[in-house]
């Protein structure tokens, strides 16, 4: 039997609940919760409440405080949120815990691709019923953006410079005017109801495939989202969305915690391009984010719960890494290669017994 993905807003319900009752400070118009309620539910808090009432708000994004502040004051300024940073950095999710805890829906969502259209921005017809009897509200297919205006909603477009310049262009004057004109409907347009505004998250990888214009950048405030800076924090993060992925599962197994150390150790080396002793490390293209670290534990321990004969992870780690790193460029298997003579290799002639185990694995590499 699978197990149902839960959003945000349901799965943290009682959590808003308990936030919206806590804070009773001032709400911008449209918000459910007060900026400071929606950065508490983001980052954590201790509980809030009294007596019996009182509700642990758990922490649900690693990073910069000061961050989630800024994107909280600019949704509350009404004016677009631009989140860049590389992939797997949790743009993605950081746009659903702030549309949750703001608007109580994540589901507004657009998905750039090549092939996403500005209907898909705008609006779009029933063609039946266009055909039948000519266009009509019952015609009428809104967008999640319309949507949005309408109920003073945030929406959310995730890769936004992954759709084609025009349909890009196309929500310059819609975030400028805040109003989507339906002509076919004579004088009928639609007005952004207060607590409207816009989330849209770009990968710096995608740069060059389609650029933004300037006067759509305009729109938006820009803030980058960068990778866990503190180790302790991402080892912490990897265990509990791993341990989350088996019991999606239903692997009734713990989480290795010296798999996971190892490989988000491993990761950051090879990401920064320096290893913790300050060792020069060569780079791989392809990107080592901390979401991918949780594919590769999750990996790990499946394949030590399915396949018993295999149940040291570790001596699983250098094939999987093998595959994440080569998947872009080919020579980045070259460049794991040397992570392990100059990194591996050092760490097990300095006694460490993990990493001794991890070179004796070296022929996996190919």
């Amino acid at each position: 039997m699978s197990t149902q993905i839960l959003l945000p807003e349901d799965r943290f319900a009682e959590e808003l609940e308990a936030l919206a009752a806590s804070d009773t400070g001032p709400r911008p118009p449209g918000w459910l919760l007060t900026p400071r309620a929606v950065v508490q539910f983001v980052m954590g808090t201790e509980s809030v409440g009294r007596g019996k009432a009182k509700v642990a708000i758990s922490p649900k994004y690693v990073g910069d405080p000061g961050l989630v502040e800024r994107c909280v004051v600019t949704l509350a300024g009404q004016r677009g949120l631009m989140l860049v940073g590389e992939p797997g950095t949790a743009k993605s999710m950081l746009s659903e815990l702030l549309a949750a805890a703001i608007s109580g829906t994540s589901t507004l969502v657009v998905q750039g691709t090549a092939g996403t259209t500005e209907d898909q921005l705008r609006y779009g017809w029933n063609y039946a019923q266009l055909l039948a009897h000519g266009p009509s509200e019952d015609a009428l297919v809104a967008s999640p953006v319309l949507r949005g205006m309408e109920t003073g909603r945030i929406v959310r477009i995730e890769e936004i410079t992954r759709c084609l310049p025009e349909v890009q262009d196309s929500l310059v004057s819609l975030l400028s005017e805040r109003r989507i004109a339906i002509p076919e409907l004579g004088d009928r347009s639609v007005a952004a109801t207060q607590g409207f505004s816009v989330i849209a998250t770009a990968n710096l990888r995608d740069r060059g495939v389609t650029e933004m214009s300037a006067a759509l950048k305009r729109r938006f405030n820009f803030e980058t989202v960068d990778p866990i800076a503190d180790i302790d924090a991402e080892i912490a993060l990897v265990t509990r969305q791993t341990r989350l992925a088996l019991a999606a599962a239903a692997v009734d197994k713990p989480v290795d915690e010296v798999v996971v150390e190892v490989l988000v150790t491993a990761f950051r080396d090879l990401r920064s391009g320096v290893s913790r002793e300050g060792w020069a490390v060569e780079k791989p293209s392809t990107v080592l984010s901390t979401a991918e670290a949780v594919a590769v534990s999750t990996s790990v321990a499946l394949g030590s719960a399915y396949f018993p004969a295999h149940a040291d992870g570790i001596r699983m780690l250098p094939g999987h890494l093998l595959g994440v790193v080569r998947k872009d460029d080919p020579a980045d298997a070259g460049r794991l290669r040397g992570y392990w003579d100059a990194v591996v290799r050092r760490r097990a002639e300095d006694g460490q017994r993990t990493w001794r185990t991890l070179w004796q694995q070296r022929d996996d590499l190919g």
